[in-house]
């Protein structure tokens, strides 16, 4: 579903983007080229700061938006997300936030108020939160990062893991231009 915002905002989408029928995306929301919005996702840009303001929740070119996924944010509060970067299953970015480019974030991880650098990968149950990461900043799974968390414990990211988040992105543009194909059959 396709809505406006209490103040009038329409989602932008572009034409080449394929957004699952059960989605939500709602208000001042920008989804760029071939992106990939799977089902029951939520986007949502509503809410207002102050002085009845707020920005967009972006959607980089390429990148994928998979089942189940709610991206809200705070008072108006920007939300970007980078281009080939991915947000896995039943996910929460909520703004402020930004993620990078090539980023993967794992099943049911939750971003809140923090910057995810280019290339990093954060693994599935894993909260972010009030953190920035650095580029190619590696997050195990079911790890919680917090403002005074030591980043200097983790490792770099890996070429395997760098790799599988290549390879998850490059499998979501396919499936763009698939359900494409498809929407003309129904």
């Amino acid at each position: 579903m396709i809505r406006k915002n209490p103040s009038g905002d329409l989602p932008q989408i572009a034409e080449s983007a394929y957004v699952d029928k059960t989605a939500i995306i709602c208000g001042k929301v920008v989804i760029g080229e071939n992106v990939f919005v799977g089902p029951y996702a939520v986007i949502r840009a509503d809410e207002v700061d102050a002085s009845g303001e707020m920005e967009p929740i972006t959607i980089g070119a390429n990148s994928n938006i998979q089942d189940g996924v709610v991206i809200h944010s705070k008072s108006g509060a920007a939300v970007t997300i980078g281009e080939f970067s991915s947000i896995a299953h039943r996910s929460i970015v909520h703004g402020p936030c930004k993620v990078g480019d090539r980023v993967f974030i794992g099943f049911n991880s939750v971003l809140f108020n923090c910057v995810v650098g280019n290339g990093c990968v954060v693994r599935h149950n894993s909260v972010v939160d009030g953190r920035d990461l650095p580029d190619a900043f590696y997050v195990p799974s079911t790890t919680r990062i917090g403002p005074n968390t030591d980043l200097s414990q983790f490792p770099p990211v890996s070429v395997s893991a760098s790799e599988f988040s290549e390879d998850v992105a490059r499998t979501n543009v396919d499936l763009v231009r698939g359900y494409k194909a498809l929407q003309n059959e129904f």
